[in-house]
């Protein structure tokens, strides 16, 4: 669960962004699950998928950053990427933020590559 005394934003997307901006990605992947679970119940398999990526990108980040397990990060950023172009694919308010989302997820994993290079 995450610390809500952390969060001022109104939207799961707006809380998830915030805390990549952090670096927070455990917190940040719990941030929209109750959104994919949601999109789950309701059968829109697409969104929840869209999300499902999102919520991987952080939970890679995580396993890399927080937990110092990089080959975990190896196995679940690719779910991130997969997933990715579903973006493109569904509706979602504030779209706009899903797609901002993403590009911190790839702007923060330079990093990763960075030392994976090394």
């Amino acid at each position: 669960m995450y610390d809500k005394e952390k969060f001022f934003q109104n939207t799961a997307i707006e809380r998830f962004i915030y805390s990549l901006e952090n670096g927070w990605f455990a917190e940040g992947h719990e941030l929209l699950e109750d959104d994919w679970n949601y999109y789950k119940k309701i059968g829109e398999k697409k969104k929840a998928l869209a999300l499902k990526g999102l919520i991987n990108g952080a939970t890679a980040l995580a396993l890399y950053f927080e937990k110092k397990r990089p080959h975990g990060y190896e196995k679940v950023w690719p779910v991130f990427l997969k997933y990715l172009p579903l973006l493109e694919e569904v509706e979602l308010d504030d779209k706009n933020k899903f797609y901002e989302a993403s590009k911190l997820l790839f702007k923060i994993n330079e990093e990763v590559e960075i030392n994976f290079k090394s």
